[in-house]
């Protein structure tokens, strides 16, 4: 992609569903910013996700939006969380260059006790468990994975410890969802989805600028930064800590116009945004193709009415298939 800059007066350039790649020079900091409309409602909907399900997917796909456009190469980036609470599953993953799916899984009943007992926190629904990073560029390599701990924190949190352990890169990510009721032109009542997110990175010339106060050592530990830590990144890191959930949802606001409100002083130049769609990989040859690795008797067990219907979890389509076309050629004659 061709990296051209766009005046940051043009408030309104990026809009919806666009990454805007930006660079703070005065800081030595780069990063993406993003805010999801259209594609994120698309997702959610699709699937009628209960408000605090939706709301978890919504920050899982603008992480995986933030991270998945930065790959040079073509490929797939996955984030999925696997824990013990009523949302026992999140993943969402981004095909290169632009397209993006989800899916939630939860137990109904845990949900229904936690929404009443109030525990309704991400760390609370997901529970204890995992988040996994992974990069996958195809078949002729290894696919990478990174792994941290669901450990009772926010999602941003989790983020940035997984680019403290596996890049070694200063990071400091914000996430946030939120619904929308308004009136659509004809006057009807109308509710949507939409999320935003930033990430920021500290990526000086010099690398002993990039040193990093340790991980937290438990009780006992105060938490003050170390004196190596960068002024710079100290700055960049503490704007970023200032930004309003809002300010990450609000259409009224844009991508440009909330970078230029954290970062104006110091010289922010934005560069060409990168629209991302709503867009499964899912084909009837494939699942086909995967049928018919089964044998005759999981064959017959899947068939119901004379065919087997396999419905997409991310996108919701059904394919149907005659039994027959997944027999092979030498059972066919």
């Amino acid at each position: 992609m061709a990296e051209a800059a766009a005046a940051l007066g043009q408030f309104d350039f990026a809009g919806d569903d666009h990454v805007v790649p930006f660079q703070v020079e005065g800081l030595d900091v780069r990063g993406r910013a993003v805010q999801l409309g259209p594609m994120l409602d698309a997702i959610l909907e699709r699937h009628h996700y209960p408000a605090p399900v939706a709301r978890l997917l919504a920050e899982v796909v603008v992480l995986t939006v933030l991270l998945g456009t930065s790959l040079k190469f073509d490929g797939k980036f996955t984030v999925q969380t696997k824990g013990d609470g009523p949302v026992d599953l999140l993943v969402a993953d981004f095909s290169t260059p632009e397209n993006v799916r989800a899916y939630a899984r939860f137990d109904q009943a845990l949900l229904a006790k936690a929404v009443a007992a109030g525990e309704t926190e991400p760390e609370q629904l997901l529970g204890k468990g995992v988040l996994a990073f992974t990069i996958d560029q195809g078949k002729f390599s290894q696919p990478y994975q990174g792994i941290v701990a669901l450990d009772g924190t926010s999602l941003e949190d989790i983020a940035g410890v997984y680019f403290r352990q596996s890049e070694q890169i200063p990071t400091r990510v914000r996430l946030a969802a939120a619904e929308l009721f308004d009136r659509d032109d004809a006057g009807k009542p109308r509710h949507r989805w939409r999320a935003g997110g930033l990430v920021a990175q500290f990526l000086p010339e010099a690398p002993e600028r990039m040193r990093q106060p340790d991980l937290h050592g438990g009780d006992g530990d105060t938490g003050n930064r170390p004196h190596g830590e960068d002024d710079a990144w100290v700055e960049a890191r503490s704007l970023v800590e200032t930004i309003d959930a809002d300010e990450l949802t609000d259409p009224l606001v844009g991508t440009e116009r909330l970078l230029f409100r954290l970062f104006h002083e110091r010289g922010v130049r934005v560069y060409e945004p990168r629209a991302v769609f709503d867009r499964c990989s899912c084909s009837r040859e494939k699942i086909g193709n995967v049928l018919k690795g089964f044998s005759a008797e999981e064959i017959e067990a899947s068939q119901e009415n004379g065919e087997i219907a396999v419905t997409c979890e991310f996108c919701s389509t059904t394919y149907r298939f005659d039994p027959a076309e997944l027999q092979p050629v030498e059972q066919k004659a």
